[in-house]
């Protein structure tokens, strides 16, 4: 029968079994490797209220904590929910990660992510 996929759609490379997580969506009990992991770091206030809240405080240079949370998703509310795409079967072989986007910062890897990009598409 023939793989879609050379590593099955996991990670688990070696091992026999690994535990399972819960998809932060829909509680389907998604294995860890299988599992789209996404992490967000995002202020508490949004941006909108940030200003007012700056105005009013006693404090002139306090900042702000910000919330982190790992989320995991199941394949399918990962692809419903546009955290992932499916691809061609050619793209599917480029195994160079997407370009990041993180403002504030320069990312050297984003031209070798592009460079891969760019040989599938002539291939």
């Amino acid at each position: 029968m023939t793989k879609k996929r050379r590593n099955g759609g996991r990670n688990k490379n070696g091992r026999g079994h690994v535990n399972f997580l819960r998809c932060t969506n829909c509680a389907r009990c998604v294995p860890k490797d299988k599992a789209i992991k996404k992490f967000i770091i995002r202020n508490i206030v949004e941006a909108a209220a940030l200003r007012d809240i700056g105005e009013q405080s006693v404090y002139k240079s306090y900042i702000l904590p910000k919330i982190y949370v790992k989320l995991h998703y199941c394949v399918s509310c990962a692809i419903h929910s546009k955290v992932v795409r499916n691809r061609s079967r050619e793209l599917r072989r480029v195994r160079t990660p997407p370009v990041r986007h993180m403002p504030g910062r320069q990312n050297n890897n984003a031209n070798n992510a592009n460079q891969g990009q760019q040989q599938a598409n002539k291939n």
